[in-house]
């Protein structure tokens, strides 16, 4: 690949580059950047047109039996199968109600649903256990008052579900029993019903002003959410089995909390097994951070599915994601914003996109992937299928291009089901050529 580069680069004395960067910035790109060659042309190294279900890369798709998501859709999607999870609850008791300030550990117990009436903030130097099977439900409310569980730095969240009995965090308003994987009254299109889980570490990451930390998306500066530092070995705990529904409350303009945020979390954290369904805002976003993810799978979310943002530099193995008419790009990726730079690597992802009609003149982009401000990333093993025509993977400028040039963005074994009429030269899409 860089003998390629490099050759086009003697013959044309110019640079090519690709970014990767954050679902904020929608530029179209920049024009001051003359490509060596043509990406599309690229792709032909590291892309090719597959039939549907004949493809051998890609998510493996057994682990996400547990789902809720595989509850609603499996027979839509190849591969995907739903093992109906449930558990006994012997003696169900009374709801409880948690806000404020968790000031010494505790632990919520699967016998009885946990309601968050307001933000709930596991404080620094205190551990919040919750049992396999028990269920978390968000009060409904927007603003400032939205409902969320925000483990701050140096606290502590031991989550660890299980196939057969996960955690789920879901709206108040959903009737899912005690028990049970799945209620019946909310579908695909109930969003924002309450706020989301936000897990802030003490990893390194890239931050205008080369700042240490900084404070955290989705939450009001007036309240406790900083996130960053030096430690990319950080342990906030283990999110294992968890599937968070129904989320993304706003809380002001252009601001809404994404289903699971994850700021500065460091590799010490162990975060698998994970489900994102309905959510308003992102899916997963990554602000920074070492963490390494496994299995997860996000589905029908309004913005981006997954995001990456200020110099992630973890890996994400095993993960699916699945577009909806609302969804705006299966993956944004944003490169840093400060002088550390660092990327990151996805090894192992299946995307399912969206192709339906446009609906009350209102529908999301439904493209593959937007690559900004100077992103740095390498993403492997990759099978999708069912997107719109004319969907594309962009490089949005410069600094982004440039990466691409570098070798510091790179892409292999990619496998696409195209839609009818297109092919490389429409999917690979660098926006800073005029």
């Amino acid at each position: 690949m860089k003998t390629i580069k490099n050759l086009f680069f003697l013959l044309t004395f110019s640079l090519i580059a690709f970014n990767c960067s954050s679902d904020d910035d929608n530029s179209s790109g920049d024009d001051d950047v003359t490509p060596t060659a043509s990406f599309s042309d690229d792709a032909d190294a590291w892309s090719s047109s597959v039939a549907q279900g004949a493809q051998t890369t890609g998510a493996n798709l057994n682990v996400f039996g547990w789902t809720y998501t595989a509850s609603q859709i499996a027979s839509s999607v190849d591969g995907l199968s739903y093992s109906n999870p449930s558990w006994t609850v012997a003696s169900p008791q009374a709801d409880e109600s948690h806000s404020g300030f968790i000031t010494a550990d505790e632990t919520w117990t699967n016998d009885r649903f946990h309601i968050l009436t307001g933000k709930v903030y596991v404080q620094d130097g205190v551990t919040l256990t919750i049992e396999p099977g028990t269920i978390i439900k968000g009060a409904e409310s927007t603003g400032s008052n939205a409902s969320a569980l925000i483990v701050a730095q140096g606290g502590m969240l031991n989550a660890n579900g299980t196939a057969s009995a996960p955690i789920i965090f879901t709206a108040e308003s959903d009737n899912i029993a005690l028990g049970t994987n799945a209620g019946t009254n909310l579908s695909i299109d109930d969003r924002a019903l309450w706020g989301g889980v936000l897990v802030l570490g003490k990893a390194q990451g890239s931050f205008s002003g080369d700042a240490e930390s900084i404070q955290i998306e989705g939450l009001p500066a007036t309240e406790p959410g900083s996130y960053g530092g030096t430690n990319d070995a950080d342990n906030s705990g283990v999110l294992n089995y968890i599937s968070i529904r129904h989320g993304g409350a706003v809380i002001g303009s252009d601001n809404e909390i994404n289903g699971l945020t994850l700021g500065g979390v460091g590799n010490g954290t162990t975060i698998s097994n994970i489900e994102v369904v309905a959510n308003l805002d992102d899916g997963i976003e990554w602000f920074a951070g070492a963490v390494n993810v496994s299995n997860a799978v996000v589905w029908g979310c309004a913005d981006d599915l997954l995001d990456f943002d200020e110099a992630y530099s973890g890996t994400l193995t095993n993960a699916l994601t699945i577009s909806t008419n609302v969804t705006d790009h299966a993956m944004e990726i944003d490169g840093p914003a400060g002088s550390f730079q660092a990327g990151f690597t996805i090894n192992g992802l299946t995307m399912i996109g969206d192709a339906s009609a446009i609906i009350d003149g209102v529908s999301g982009n439904r493209e593959y992937a937007d690559l900004r401000d100077g992103a740095l990333c390498s993403i492997n093993n990759v099978y999708t299928y069912g997107f719109r025509a004319g969907s594309d993977v962009e490089i949005d400028d410069a600094t982004s291009a440039e990466n691409y040039a570098a070798d510091n963005i790179n892409f292999s074994n990619w496998q696409v089901v195209f839609p009818s009429g297109d092919d490389n030269s429409v999917m690979w899409n660098d926006t800073t050529v005029e």
